[in-house]
């Protein structure tokens, strides 16, 4: 298979995407496409062009002919290892196909060469066997990420055998990888955390504690109604509690199950703790009741390994003090598109969110960050992110439906929820972030203070009990800052036209 010819291919469209002009397919796409690997095609393509210009548009990367790599498999690796990064499932799936000899040759023909190197380590990680290939003796140590293309762990482990400072975020069962790009590294360079901080600084802290409190609420009931649900004030408070403790005890098995136990109220219908059958989102067709996936979840066989691997990579991730968003974005998403649970799964994807942000201090001590509001108001955007994942893997798995409707998976498909590219999330996960601390945060702390100086004027004119003020209040915000006709009837009859008219002004001044 190293001697397979015509990897290049000359293109204007590709797998359904319009080439920005024609010229050569190389790299992770031209491999996929000539070996038929079966993997998703990757977010960014490269090709040669014919009119020797260099640039980037719409998921292409486009570079001069003297770019062209020779048409052989090692040399689009190479190619791709140098412009693209590195590919996980694409490398995994290679490998399953490609003879280990075919890997031994490359590496013994350049043992010194990073790309060649590279590749050796990558295989015998991901294929967890060793190569017939003896250990390097000397060289420098280089690193496997290529921090300029993909995020690193800020601490490595030097592997001798290969002179590589394996600087992945996490490990052989569970390792998605983030791409830099330019919207990601601005929401970085602005210190986001301190943003938050300066967001509050100075705010009395009687308005904070009831801003957190408000927030607890309003995060529980966004949660829920992403699911399509409208929960009992009960319920809402009791996941705003669980929520509010985020950060508080050690991420593992025990602790999701027992999450799980507080998102499921009644618990008669619904077989707790990780799944042990099929699980899917999607629609069942209306006249047979066969499935219509959306999404299929991870093979409930691999859910042990999945989530083992998950829960040892956010422990790696926060001791090597990676990127808190980022984090939060590889763990959040991965725990979602796994599915491990039955029910529970999207509040609790959005809960880590909640918990890695606190775990790693990008929240401020005092403050819930409601993560959730802010994807309700993005929740396009959202559904765009999840299906950005979902829809590409389900022309890989196998599946047939259950006699209870459900799908059973029938191929290997584990490396898909291990391996995936998170960089779209990522980037969602940053906006959210940002419009959680410049406009929901400032909003809420915001609307407490008018509330506050509303009510001062008011107990100095009428003193009315807390609970009425808070009555009028609602009603004069839920009618445009006028006082309707019912309640001058009713609830406030014992105040006169004149009285009305004064309390309108103070609240169009005060809101």
């Amino acid at each position: 298979m190293k001697n397979i010819k015509y990897i290049s291919q000359e293109i204007s469209a590709f797998h359904g995407r319009t080439a920005p002009e024609q010229g050569k397919l190389v790299g992770y796409g031209a491999i996929i496409d000539a070996l038929k690997l079966p993997t998703p095609i990757p977010f960014t393509l490269v090709l040669i062009s014919k009119k020797r210009r260099q640039y980037a548009m719409d998921g292409w990367l486009v570079l001069t002919p003297r770019h062209q790599p020779d048409d052989n498999l090692y040399a689009h690796l190479v190619f791709a290892l140098k412009y693209e990064g590195v590919n996980l499932l694409l490398f995994k799936k290679l490998f399953e196909k490609l003879p280990s000899r075919d890997v031994e040759d490359w590496i013994m023909k350049e043992p010194q060469s990073q790309y060649s190197r590279r590749i050796w380590f990558l295989y015998e990680w991901l294929m967890q066997k060793s190569l017939q290939v003896p250990d390097l003796r000397e060289g420098n140590y280089i690193p496997l990420i290529d921090e300029k293309q993909q995020y690193a762990s800020p601490k490595s482990i030097n592997s001798s055998r290969h002179r590589i400072k394996n600087n992945l975020t996490g490990n052989v069962n569970y390792c998605p990888l983030i791409h830099k790009t330019a919207r990601i590294e601005r929401y970085i360079s602005e210190n986001l955390a301190d943003k938050t901080s300066v967001a509050i600084n100075g705010v009395h802290k009687d308005i904070l504690l009831r801003t957190s409190a408000f927030l607890l609420l309003k995060d529980s009931k966004a949660s829920f109604t992403i699911e399509g649900e409208n929960p009992t004030q009960n319920r809402a408070v009791r996941w705003g509690k669980a929520i509010g403790q985020a950060g508080s005890k050690p991420l593992c098995k025990e602790e999701l199950l027992r999450l799980q136990q507080i998102v499921i109220d009644d618990n008669r219908f619904v077989q707790m703790g990780y799944r042990t059958e099929g699980g899917f989102i999607g629609e069942h067709d209306r006249n047979t009741g066969e499935p219509i996936p959306e999404h299929i979840s991870a093979r409930w066989q691999d859910i042990e390994n999945l989530m083992g691997g998950l829960l040892e990579s956010a422990k790696q991730m926060e001791s090597s003090s990676f990127n808190p968003v980022l984090s939060a974005a590889l763990i959040a998403f991965g725990f979602v598109f796994i599915h491990p649970f039955v029910d529970g799964n999207g509040r609790l994807h959005r809960y880590l969110i909640h918990h890695i942000l606190t775990t790693m201090k990008f929240t401020p001590q005092g403050i819930i960050f409601p993560v959730s509001a802010a994807i309700l108001e993005h929740i396009s955007d959202y559904r765009k992110v999840l299906e950005k994942y979902s829809h590409p893997i389900l022309d890989f798995i196998q599946w047939k439906k259950t006699p209870k409707n459900n799908v059973e998976v029938l191929n290997d498909t584990m490396d898909y929820y291990r391996y995936f590219d998170a960089t779209i999330q990522t980037e969602f996960l940053f906006e959210c972030v940002d419009y959680t601390i410049h406009t929901i945060i400032p909003d809420e702390v915001s609307y407490l203070q008018k509330y506050d100086a509303m009510k001062g004027w008011l107990d100095d004119r009428f003193q009315m009990p807390d609970k009425t003020i808070a009555l009028l209040i609602r009603f004069l915000a839920q009618n445009n800052g006028k006082l309707s006709q019912r309640a001058k009837e009713k609830e406030f009859a014992a105040i006169t036209e004149k009285e009305v008219e004064q309390i309108e002004e103070a609240y169009k001044e005060f809101f």
